[in-house]
């Protein structure tokens, strides 16, 4: 893959970059860490990026969206996990996951009719794959969906749902077909739907230990009744279409781990050439410069590598084993900048004063959600071996 291909971007690419890098650094980056202790979901934040077009970043300009390559839409998630990590998360979720959905599967009524909503910002996006009892697991969900003579009635739960409290549009998934012997992945289906559907119930919100002023929560559905043309994609086989949803999304999740662990080495190299021990910068000490220089080396190897997968995804080329080395890659590199961050700060980075703890906190789910780093390795095996 050429250089050219992975970095190459419009003169207007490159303008609103620069628009949503300078609104971040005016007015998420100062109040990230109040966002933070409230854990209160920011509305205000979320219209006024709304207004730069985040939530519309790979949606066409038909719908409403801007219609920008993967390459350059996942610069925006990292620009927006630097300044907050819960934002780059809402962010990344809406556009990766529902938006991504509903743009992969959808017929043209349903694009028609949610994208320039979604796209706008007027309404969240809720992606519903996570279960009370199917995690990595996915395909063992429990939720139902019964076919009626008008539609659909679904019963279940979802667990974990980014935006579930707060979204206007929601994608989940439901079995609506018994699973042929050994092929429980068969059988799974897709919706689409609005917030305020009767028999959608929002449980309970999680309090988390990082990415608080994201929102989290359990969806309950009780009866939930659906019109036929809820169905999202092909009966039964929507599965093959979350395995590519995911696709998207860990290519989501490597560019805000990125972020956030860059995040994390700005405050620790500024610390470190202020911080003076036996009569220097401990920034000249081999023991605090190594550091940086293999958190700074790891976190732009980890840029590399979702570069990539974007680049792949742009070009229409396969990318299920390249996103998930970049997912791994960048989440565990993440985790790793912030650990080595609070090292750096000592006790300063131990305290809730300085951010490096929220860096750390933050970082950690990278390594679970959307794919665990042990699923990633096993996605990442097969494929090599498949190749063989």
């Amino acid at each position: 893959m050429s250089e050219s291909l992975w970095f190459e971007a419009t003169a207007e690419e490159r303008e609103l970059l620069q628009a949503v890098r300078g609104y971040l650094k005016e007015r998420v980056i100062p109040t990230a860490d109040a966002r933070d202790r409230e854990g209160k979901f920011p509305f205000e934040i979320v219209r006024e990026l709304a207004e730069l077009g985040v939530f519309g970043l790979m949606v066409p300009e038909a719908y409403g969206g801007l219609g920008l390559p993967a390459r350059t839409a996942m610069q925006i998630i990292e620009a927006i996990g630097y300044a907050d990590g819960a934002l780059g998360l809402t962010v990344a979720s809406h556009n990766s996951l529902a938006t991504g959905h509903v743009l992969l599967a959808g017929s043209e009524a349903q694009k028609a009719y949610f994208l320039p909503k979604m796209a706008s910002g007027e309404w969240l996006g809720a992606w519903g794959l996570t279960e009370p009892g199917s995690g990595s697991d996915a395909a063992a969900l429990a939720t139902r969906a019964e076919a009626t003579a008008d539609g659909w009635v679904l019963n279940g739960s979802k667990q974990f749902i980014t935006q579930g409290s707060v979204a206007g549009t929601y994608v989940v998934m439901a079995r609506t077909d018994p699973a042929p012997e050994g092929k429980k992945h068969l059988g799974i289906s897709a919706f689409v739907f609005e917030a305020g559907a009767k028999g959608l119930r929002i449980g309970r919100k999680e309090d988390k230990l990082g990415l608080r002023a994201s929102d989290t929560a359990q969806l309950i559905f009780e009866d939930l009744h659906l019109p036929k043309d809820a169905l999202l994609g092909e009966r039964g086989r929507g599965f093959y279409d979350v395995l590519q949803v995911l696709d998207g999304g860990r290519v989501g999740i490597a560019a805000l781990s990125v972020g956030i662990g860059r995040a994390a080495l700005d405050l620790a190299a500024r610390y470190s050439v202020e911080r003076k021990a036996f009569g220097r910068a401990i920034a000249e000490f081999e023991g605090i410069s190594f550091k940086l220089a293999q958190m700074a080396t790891e976190l732009e190897a980890a840029r590399l590598l979702y570069l990539k997968a974007a680049a792949l995804k742009d070009a229409g080329r396969p990318y299920t084993m390249a996103a998930a080395q970049a997912k791994l890659f960048a989440s565990e590199a993440a985790v790793r900048a912030a650990d080595q961050a609070i090292q750096i700060l000592g006790g300063y980075g131990y305290v809730m004063d300085y951010p490096a703890q929220r860096y750390w906190r933050d970082a950690r789910l990278m390594e679970i959600g959307e794919g665990t780093s042990e699923i990633l390795r096993l996605v990442i095996a097969k494929k090599l071996l498949e190749t063989l």
